[in-house]
């Protein structure tokens, strides 16, 4: 298994024990600047090449090709539905909220026919009648050998829940309880978008949980923050708002170098992803293609993003990155920092009020 992503995911559950506050500020980062991958470079994008004119009658344009099936508009093209919600054994019981074990049926429709999946997770639901409004939460990397129901986003989920949002936390497929995709890591991991968009679905479905069908945001971490902001492309007007958290990069080039092009433990899979498409610098386009940020202009959704400034996992630069091009592409988009690393310990506090503050802004 990856041993870069096991210490990735060490990381973050590590500050499950930490405790403290510290504030954050607005200002704009320092770093560098990262190349915009909004300027798009010859050949970067797929298209389609006119016939010549040879007189006569003017030719009719030539249709555009339907974008790669591992891709992020391959994703989009897909018929998304999440339904079967179903709440199971309650895990805890407080004044503030229950939270339970729960399944949901994730289906994509692709150019092969249905695909269908039971995906498992854990709901809180506040205490009281509702309708509540609702945060989607998507974790970041942990090992799926020893990944656990729920793990991950422990404390995000009871914070919202708390202070009355039902927070629902998806576990992808290949984890915990949820059914498995044997190919999975080399369709990029775009399963889990596609689980996490479902999961929207099968909420506002449900028919057991009391929640506010147009006050739903997502909230993910490191890679689940890569992972909200395909679902923001993906999948325009889903939710009212998305909040990446010390998220991975947009451009999904930056990450295989930084994960899985280091790490000896990586070495099957990068034999898998080279055999199949490439690597970033054999086959860029691809790798740009399965990327969100080349595709930021297809957000509807207001966005909070929030970093550490001491984050040694997900450099600071990629959040700098990332943030300019949404607001090249016209997204609503703020990027708060924080004096942190990557799990966020002293500055969890300050910084899960921020993005309450901000969900109670658009989802109120």
């Amino acid at each position: 298994m990856p041993s870069r992503w096991r210490t990735l995911a060490a990381s973050c559950c590590a500050a499950v024990l930490l405790a403290g506050c510290s504030g954050g500020s607005d200002e704009a980062d320092a770093s560098p600047e990262t190349p915009s991958a909004s300027s798009a470079t010859p050949g970067d994008e797929p298209s389609g090449s006119p016939e010549p004119h040879t007189g006569g009658e003017t030719p009719s344009a030539s249709p555009t090709p339907p974008p790669p099936a591992v891709s992020v508009l391959g994703l989009a093209e897909q018929e998304h539905r999440g339904d079967r919600l179903r709440l199971g054994a309650v895990r805890e019981q407080t004044a503030a909220y229950t939270s339970y074990d729960v399944t949901y049926r994730s289906r994509s429709t692709t150019r092969r026919g249905e695909e269908s999946y039971r995906i498992s997770g854990v709901l809180n639901v506040p205490t009281g009648r509702g309708p509540f409004p609702a945060v989607v939460l998507a974790h970041g990397y942990i090992d799926p050998a020893y990944y656990e129901r729920g793990q991950g986003m422990t404390r995000e989920r009871g914070y919202l829940a708390e202070r009355g949002y039902i927070a629902f936390h998806v576990d992808y497929r290949n984890h915990a309880e949820s059914d498995d995709d044997p190919r999975f890591q080399t369709r990029m991991r775009l399963g889990y978008t596609a689980d996490v968009i479902n999961a929207v679905k099968a909420l506002r479905l449900s028919r057991d949980v009391p929640v506010a069908d147009d006050r739903i945001a997502l909230f993910g971490r490191s890679m689940g923050g890569g992972v909200i902001l395909k679902a923001l492309v993906a999948e325009p007007g889903l939710v009212q708002a998305a909040a990446p958290w010390a998220s991975v990069s947009s451009m999904e080039a930056d990450n295989y170098r930084q994960f899985i092009a280091p790490d000896p433990g990586d070495s099957g899979l990068r034999d898998q992803l080279a055999r199949l498409h490439g690597t970033p610098a054999e086959n860029p386009r691809f790798w740009r293609q399965n990327s969100s940020r080349p595709y930021f202009d297809r957000i509807t959704e207001p966005v909070l993003m929030v970093h550490g400034r001491d984050d040694d996992t997900c450099p600071p630069p990629w959040a700098t990155a990332t943030q300019r091009a949404l607001v090249a592409a016209g997204v609503d988009s703020r990027l708060v920092w924080y004096d942190d690393g990557h799990a966020f310990g002293p500055a969890f506090l300050a910084a899960m009020d921020r993005t309450v503050r901000f969900f109670d802004r658009h989802l109120g």
